[in-house]
Parts: C-alpha cells; sequence; structure tokens
C-alpha cells in the first residue's frame, strides 16, 4: 500500500529513482520483497544488492538505477523519507 515513486535523478548520483511501499505486516513485506524480484528477474532485471531484513520492518532492494523500500508502517513513520527527498519529484502515487 501506499506506493510512491520518486524522481531523483537530479539529486543525486547513485541512483535515479526510489520506489517506496509498505506492507502490512511480515508475512506481506516478505511476499512483496519476493515478487518484486520475481518479477524483475523474469524481465531480465537481476537484483545487485539486497539490505535490511523483513522481520525488521524494512528491506532495500538495490537494482542500480532503481532503490526500493520495503516498510512496515512503524518503520516507514520512523524512516520518513518522503519527507527527507521531499524535493524529489512524486512521478506516480498509488494510496
Amino acid at each position: 500500500s501506499d506506493i510512491i515513486l520518486l524522481d531523483i535523478q537530479s539529486m543525486v548520483s547513485f541512483a535515479d529513482y526510489f520506489v517506496l511501499l509498505s506492507g502490512d505486516n511480515v508475512r506481506l513485506i516478505n511476499s512483496l520483497v519476493e515478487d518484486i524480484a520475481l518479477q524483475l528477474k523474469l524481465e531480465g532485471i537481476n537484483i545487485i544488492h539486497k539490505e535490511g531484513t523483513v522481520e525488521s520492518g524494512w528491506v532495500l532492494l538495490d537494482y542500480g538505477d532503481v532503490l526500493i523500500h520495503v516498510f512496515s508502517p512503524e518503520e516507514r513513520d520512523y524512516y520518513r523519507l518522503e519527507e527527507l527527498w521531499k524535493e524529489a519529484t512524486p512521478l506516480v502515487q498509488v494510496q
């Protein structure tokens, strides 16, 4: 839920986009992480790096130009990346 795609190209050199999304529980976060990785792999896009754990409530999937953050609602409120990157251009927002 609460999916946001941020264009950060003009702000940093290490990536072009952030994708932020939330899962309500550990099981859902795990499913989201696994499905994202599977769907992108089927498209020939392989993950470069994975950080965090499902149990911690935050997982980062690094695809080079695209960084995907999967959060629990609590961790998303704690890190508040939307606030930290408020000058980034939101391209997509799905509640």
